[in-house]
């Protein structure tokens, strides 16, 4: 009877259970909690949560690589090959060792079981960070989720989320009052600030930029950026955006009424002129062009926000707005959450880097939301017709819930005054600064 429960038992995976595995369970109920019993971004912090929880269980078929290329995980010379070309190759285990310019010894693993076909590299030659060292040829297919996060890995995610976020955002407020450009503008003091910040504290240039742009509280930009400069910081990032993105109705009011007075939260602004057709589909183009031309890394984020947009103004293409506004969107956030959940995994977010990053994202969030006040306060030094500074916290690109914001706290000064619309413009401005942002960060940064 012993034997046969030893048996069933070393069949489970129930061994395989680590530390790191526990604490994250309950960081995952935590985000489970938050979404669904706090309504704090459930739309997507769930998926991460139940993707976070996945990438906790000892499941690897469900992120296992398909057989094919191996790639070197550090750039340096081979020092010599543990395998044979023939040879049957385990997943984890150590086929190569490479010394690196520093001298370090690097074991190289193989990331897929099978038969090796083919070594690429001889003993003596240096090697590439992310070059094919060998082949492997095996019946077993990649699980799921490898398949999934292909779609984070190739670009595919976050700008299909801004096709939706295009089809469901007027940029109306911002063209009757286009000034409210430099309060979104101001609002991206908050990544740079912050971009600063990280890289005093020891992260790299390529990672302070991904944890700076929390600031522009955009989750798609933020995992588009960081799954190019910082893969590594991904889960963090995320999680740190999306909570603080959530906590937009806690966070900014204290900022907002500690940086203006009684007087400028009672300013009442004059009711925005009515946007034609032609000026909404000329500003779609005019802007896609400009910030390409300009920024052609931010051209996917960019490309697929005014097509969004353009399909909704064009008044004759109803069937594609729909399903841009609800499945296509719908869809991907399932998707690009649990893609985000499923690199949660312990050894990665239990880190002290983790704390930084979420410490960091804060800081981020609040200077981009006092960036964008002291940004209205400063206008209206140079301007006839005064502008509540109140709408300049919405110059982060919370869509819409920054702009809601700016009217309920509004509104507790004085109930009829009406700031949502007002508020939009900058809110949307900061959408396209924040994306903008990311396409200069990728440009300078990646290469």
């Amino acid at each position: 009877m012993l034997d046969s429960f030893v048996n069933f038992f070393l069949t489970t995976a129930f061994a395989a259970v680590t530390w790191q595995m526990g604490v994250m369970w309950c960081v995952c109920l935590l985000l489970l909690y938050l979404g669904v019993y706090k309504g704090f971004e459930p739309l997507l912090l769930i998926p991460i949560a139940f993707g976070g929880l996945l990438a906790n269980l000892p499941a690897p078929s469900l992120t296992r690589e398909p057989p094919g290329p191996v790639i070197c995980q550090a750039a340096g010379t081979l020092v010599e090959w543990r395998v044979k070309a023939g040879e049957e190759v385990k997943e984890n285990q150590v086929v190569a060792v490479v010394k690196t310019e520093s001298g370090e010894i690097v074991p190289i693993r193989s990331t897929v079981e099978g038969q090796i076909t083919k070594l690429s590299t001889r003993p003596g030659e240096d090697i590439l960070a992310g070059a094919e060292v060998m082949h492997v040829q095996s019946h077993v297919i990649g699980g799921l989720f490898y398949y999934i996060l292909q779609g984070i890995h190739l670009e595919i995610f976050p700008p299909l989320i801004f096709l939706g976020v295009g089809a469901l955002t007027d940029f109306g407020p911002l063209i009757a009052r286009p000034i409210t450009f430099l309060l979104g503008a101001a609002a991206q003091f908050g990544v740079a600030a912050t971009f600063v910040g990280a890289s005093l504290l020891g992260f790299s240039r390529g990672e302070a930029a991904s944890i700076g742009i929390i600031g522009g509280a955009d989750g798609p930009t933020a995992i588009f950026l960081s799954s190019k400069l910082a893969p590594h910081l991904l889960p963090a990032i995320a999680v740190a955006a999306y909570s603080y993105m959530a906590l937009v109705p806690l966070i900014q009011p204290p900022i907002m009424k500690a940086l203006t007075t009684k007087k400028e939260r009672l300013i009442r602004m004059k009711s925005l002129r009515t946007v034609g057709k032609l000026e909404k589909l000329l500003f779609a183009l005019i802007v896609t062009v400009t910030c390409i031309l300009l920024v052609p890394d931010a051209a996917p984020l960019i490309a697929m926000l005014m097509l969004g947009n353009f399909l909704r103004e064009c008044g004759v293409t109803e069937r594609l707005v729909k399903a841009s506004q609800n499945e296509i969107i719908n869809i991907v956030t399932i998707f690009l959450g649990t893609a985000v959940g499923i690199t949660m995994t312990g050894e990665r977010f239990l880190q002290p880097q983790t704390l930084k990053i979420i410490a960091l994202g804060i800081v981020a969030f609040s200077v981009a939301t006092a960036g964008g006040v002291l940004m209205a306060k400063f206008l209206n030094l140079l301007l006839r017709e005064k502008i509540n500074p109140l709408i300049g916290s919405a110059g982060v690109s919370a869509v819409p819930m920054a702009a809601r914001v700016s009217q309920v706290v509004g509104q507790k000064e004085d109930p009829h005054n009406y700031l949502l619309m007002h508020a939009m413009g900058p809110n949307v401005a900061g959408v396209i600064g924040t994306a903008v942002l990311a396409g200069y960060y990728l440009a300078t940064l990646s290469r």
